[in-house]
């Protein structure tokens, strides 16, 4: 991209965008003013955050994380966005709970040590089309039609939307993820951020940097789409080995292996 373009994409940046959302989860003080919002819990603290955080499955597809933080009281909390309704999310949510629980307990450990963990989804869409701008999901007994109360597992899950609107301070922090310029004094930590990657020299250069790294892993994510998928159809149409097809394509095989590896790591551009 021009610089000219680049600056433009700085500037149409929202919060609810992954790529500036996890610069944003780098100031812990945000994380937390936010966590604090959605949670409804003004005395919550933040004591680490770690954005872009990937997490590697051996047997299957890995992850990359939004954010990734520790609370005040030792549980793990994962804050995602999601823009798109694309996908089962819900599915997407578990999937990411287990690789994060997995991940954090330690090895021979006794399974009450497995740790508690908070699972945060923030999407553009009402994820349960029941008209409401956060849900708080647990797992429950419902033998007989009795009002059993939450199993404590150790897994919470909190899906937030920015579609419904309720007059809430929530709804209007969820405004402020759809918005290019915030500057709300009920968020005033957030607000700073913004207008720092916005109006700041040195915010403004940094966006900038990361903006066209990102445009960058996506040219280089597509390029290996492309390569895999005339490899794989190639093979399965033709009915010949994936060496066969990488010969008649002209592709060196350790280019479709490094493409096919680039493909199950980068969740971001999934």
């Amino acid at each position: 991209m021009t610089t000219e373009e680049t600056l433009e994409q700085v500037k149409r940046l929202k919060p609810i965008d992954d790529v500036f959302f996890e610069r944003l989860m780098e100031n812990k003080a945000v994380c937390q003013e936010i966590l604090r919002v959605i949670l409804d819990d003004n005395k919550l603290i933040v004591k680490s955050v770690v954005a872009q955080r990937d997490i590697q499955n051996l047997y299957g597809r890995s992850v990359r994380l939004d954010a990734l933080c520790i609370l005040g009281n030792g549980a793990i909390c994962n804050i995602e966005v999601q823009k798109s309704d694309n996908d089962d999310h819900v599915k997407r949510v578990r999937y990411n709970a287990s690789l994060i629980t997995a991940n954090k307990t330690p090895k021979n450990s006794m399974f009450a040590d497995v740790p508690n963990l908070l699972m945060v989804f923030i999407s553009r869409f009402d994820i349960f089309n029941r008209g409401r701008n956060i849900y708080h999901a647990h797992t429950v007994i419902t033998d007989d039609g009795v009002g059993y109360p939450a199993i404590d597992n150790g897994l919470s899950e909190v899906y937030v939307n920015t579609a419904v609107k309720d007059g809430t301070a929530l709804s209007e922090l969820m405004t402020c993820f759809e918005s290019e310029n915030v500057d709300n004094a009920k968020f005033p930590i957030l607000s700073k951020e913004v207008q720092y990657y916005k109006n700041n020299k040195k915010g403004v250069s940094k966006m900038c940097q990361i903006v066209e790294e990102y445009a960058q892993g996506k040219a280089d994510f597509q390029k290996a789409l492309d390569v895999v998928e005339h490899v794989d159809n190639l093979a399965n149409n033709g009915n010949m080995s994936i060496q066969q097809a990488c010969k008649l394509l002209g592709i060196k095989i350790k280019a479709y292996k490094d493409a096919k590896k680039l493909l199950s790591s980068n969740e971001l551009l999934v």
